[in-house]
């Protein structure tokens, strides 16, 4: 009897320490869930969700990614579902800075942290946003491009455009504008056409038919990667090396093999941080979410790269290769 009531307390003690241990773990801090969401898969958003991963992992959080595919439709749809999963954050490139408020402020209103980076909204939602200085994506360049037109072509030039409108339209006017306020005081400069493409297999195609329209073109200036790529694969294609270059914003490995390679129609681009804004936005949600302070906006400069300068390009490239382990 002694012994069995013996067996009993050990087996009730043993039973105490499992559950113990079992509350123990229930009662730790779950791990905080932050949405990370890009809206189209190139080069500049890849290292972007690379830097968000890297600031996930320091701060022990879960990253949670997503793509709209520059689709309206699918980033309200996204937002919905992580409204409905409750994430504690959501990191975001919005597509439009009007269209995209409404489902940022039901997030926001469920208790949800909003950073924005790249792009923002026209609201007081976002706790914090990232961005480049966008009219300096664009003026940086185009100071590039003046001094060769000064200097290569006799302060005269025809110039087509291709502009990222229908994407994003208010990023769009800022690097554009940045881009023409540079060049826009010379009397010999004409811009000939100026059209909408960000990626580069519309890009082909649209600066395809600009040349053929107008074959008087000497310079392209770009306002995205896609386009710049486009842009460059259109000249090569119509066998105008030689002829007409191309300047443009943001850069990747393979713009920056453009900018190495012997053909001479890539020149400059002005390339973003896409690796700092991603960890920057990702930091920012983090300290949100423990109630420290954050800056409302932080604007990144960006990185002129250009033909003249082989080495600072070759500098570039292996620090993507660095970021992209």
């Amino acid at each position: 009897m002694i012994r069995s009531y013996v067996k009993l307390l050990m087996a009730i003690g043993v039973l105490g320490l499992i559950l113990a241990g079992c509350t123990s773990k229930q009662e730790g801090p779950a791990k905080k869930k932050i949405a990370g969401m890009v809206f189209q898969e190139d080069q500049f958003f890849r290292l972007v969700l690379f830097g968000m991963r890297d600031a996930a992992r320091r701060n022990n959080v879960d990253l949670l990614e997503a793509n709209s595919d520059s689709k309206p439709d699918k980033e309200i749809q996204l937002v919905n579902t992580y409204i409905g999963s409750k994430v504690d954050a959501i990191v975001t490139s919005p597509l439009s800075v009007y269209a995209s408020v409404s489902a940022l402020t039901r997030a926001r209103d469920k208790g949800i942290a909003i950073i924005t980076y790249n792009t923002t909204i026209a609201s007081d939602v976002p706790a914090s946003y990232v961005e480049s200085d966008q009219v300096d994506l664009g003026a940086s360049t185009g100071k590039v491009a003046r001094e060769y037109i000064q200097s290569k072509l006799g302060g005269k030039a025809a110039i087509a455009i291709l502009a990222i409108k229908t994407q994003t339209p208010e990023q769009s006017a800022m690097r554009t504008g940045g881009f023409k306020s540079q060049i826009s005081d010379l009397p010999g400069v004409r811009i000939v056409s100026e059209q909408d493409a960000w990626l580069a297999e519309q890009a082909v195609v649209e600066v395809g038919d600009i040349l053929t329209a107008n074959p008087d073109v000497q310079i392209i200036w770009a306002a995205n990667e896609g386009g710049t790529i486009g842009a460059v694969m259109a000249v090569k294609n119509a066998g105008k090396a030689g002829k007409v270059v191309v300047f443009g914003t943001d850069s990747g490995e393979q713009i920056a093999n453009f900018l190495l390679s012997d053909d001479n129609i890539l020149q400059a681009v002005t390339a973003q941080q896409p690796f700092e804004i991603g960890s920057l936005a990702v930091e920012a949600a983090v300290k949100v979410l423990k109630h420290e302070p954050v800056e409302k906006r932080l604007s990144l400069p960006g990185q002129l790269l250009t033909r003249e300068n082989p080495a600072e390009v070759g500098s570039f490239l292996n620090r993507l290769k660095e970021l992209s382990k």
